[in-house]
């Protein structure tokens, strides 16, 4: 079996209003190597922003790796490893028997990456000492301002003004 690369990944996400203008800050570091992304949209929520931090920071990733992935986001790191996602996929996307779970299709892309990639999720204070999560909300908060943000399509349609 081939040694898997080990990297470690800060994700963040923010919303200028909730919903409203979004972005998410990425910062991946493997050896001596750090690569900084950032993206947003013009209507989203802060959840959502959340989760295509991760997702965005898991495609960038060319070949299978062992990752430690750090957000500040509770939502995240417990639907993850404490099996939230993977139980909402199972009961399409509900997430008991009258409430549908929100975010279906960014759920759905990250269990796909996570299935591919082995990924623990670590949960790390936010704004607290961390100069990684630090710069991934600088870089959301800075993509969240950016004019002619592109629609997130999936909430728009989901979630209409």
């Amino acid at each position: 079996m081939k040694h898997l690369r080990n990297v470690t990944i800060y994700t963040d996400g923010a919303c200028l209003g909730n919903p409203g203008p979004g972005g998410y800050g990425v910062v991946l570091l493997y050896g001596g190597e750090r690569k900084e992304l950032s993206g947003g949209f013009r209507r989203t929520t802060n959840n959502r922003m959340e989760l295509m931090a991760a997702i965005v920071a898991l495609e960038t990733l060319r070949e299978k790796c062992r990752v430690t992935l750090y957000s500040d986001s509770e939502y995240l790191v417990k639907a993850m490893s404490q099996g939230w996602a993977q139980r909402w996929r199972a009961n399409n996307w509900k997430r008991n028997k009258r409430e549908k779970a929100l975010n279906a299709d960014l759920w759905e892309k990250l269990l796909q990456l996570c299935e591919y990639h082995d990924v623990r999720f670590q949960w790390v204070k936010g704004h607290a000492r961390s100069p990684e999560n630090i710069r991934c909300d600088e870089l959301a908060l800075e993509a969240a301002r950016q004019p002619d943000l592109p629609v997130d399509e999936v909430y728009i349609s989901e979630c209409p003004a």
